[in-house]
């Protein structure tokens, strides 16, 4: 038998029982994959990392992340939160960490209040911008629970967009994003046969007044029926909202959570550079739990 030491966070939020939950085991070497996957599903958080060596000594660590049904190549909250619980054990440098992920490197920035007390994290998303298929206004608000006339389509048809995972991304009418819900058939409609996705079908909706933003994602498909503060998506969405426009640089204010009991802030900021759009996400990060889990052999 082998015992595992495990802490749990709260990402994007500054207060106990808000923003997106998260388990670290901050050593999981001798883990096997099946391990590592049970323990994801024991926990039922939307995501849990298992932190290894690093493959390059040049960088902070491996860091590998699940969600209940499978290994995800990059996600937004396990980043911001392990780079949290990994700066707590004196495991950066200057105050920055480089994460080995499935989808590249993640550069993760602590940040330290005037105290010099640690309260959060800034990642770099490993990917610029890239989009794919576009879907109807009846797909999307079939999947939500809504009607065609609640799916704006001013700035954007429904799109699929990356960073680094992909979701699609759907802006909606301010009124209705309260009203969503998802339907699991409709979303297992759309999924069948699809290709192209880094993961199965996961819809982001917002609603946008100038640079706040208010989100709700749904990933039933995934085992998260609703997530409470999604940073990878709306990292995505910042950099999407950017290639809109001619600007260089743009910055947003996204809450999400709200109708889940668990608000969420989420800071995010987009850059246009030579190689593409890239984008941050950052936010506030409250520990929780300590533990051990002890696995049979």
């Amino acid at each position: 038998m082998t015992t595992y030491d495990f802490v749990t966070v709260d990402v994007f939020t500054e207060r106990q029982f808000g923003g997106n939950q998260l388990a670290v085991f901050t050593d999981a070497r001798g883990m096997t994959d099946a391990q590592m996957q049970a323990l994801a599903i024991e926990f039922n958080l939307a995501e849990t990392t298992f932190v290894l060596p690093p493959e390059d000594p040049r960088h902070t660590a491996r860091v590998r992340i699940f969600n209940t049904t499978a290994e995800m190549p990059f996600a937004g909250h396990p980043n911001v939160g392990t780079g949290y619980v990994l700066a707590q054990m004196d495991r950066d440098t200057d105050g920055v960490l480089i994460f080995e992920e499935l989808a590249g490197l993640v550069r993760v920035k602590v940040d330290r209040n005037v105290g010099g007390l640690l309260t959060g994290a800034v990642i770099d998303a490993p990917r610029s911008l890239s989009l794919g298929l576009e879907f109807s206004a009846e797909q999307v608000a079939k999947c939500a629970g809504l009607t065609e006339d609640d799916i704006i389509l001013t700035a954007h048809r429904p799109v699929q967009a990356s960073v680094g995972v992909d979701f699609v991304f759907a802006e909606v009418a301010p009124d209705a994003l309260g009203r969503a819900y998802p339907d699991v058939a409709a979303f297992e409609a759309i999924a069948e046969g699809l290709k192209g996705f880094s993961m199965p079908f996961s819809l982001h909706l917002y609603a946008r007044s100038g640079n706040q933003i208010k989100a709700r994602m749904f990933s039933p498909l995934t085992g998260t029926v609703e997530d409470s503060a999604t940073g990878s998506a709306n990292a995505t969405l910042g950099a999407l909202l950017l290639s809109l426009t001619s600007d260089g640089t743009a910055e947003f204010v996204v809450s999400q959570g709200l109708e889940m009991g668990r608000p969420s802030l989420l800071k995010v900021s987009a850059r246009r550079g030579e190689d593409g759009i890239f984008a941050t996400v950052g936010g506030g990060c409250v520990p929780m739990f300590k533990g051990q889990v002890t696995l049979q052999t």
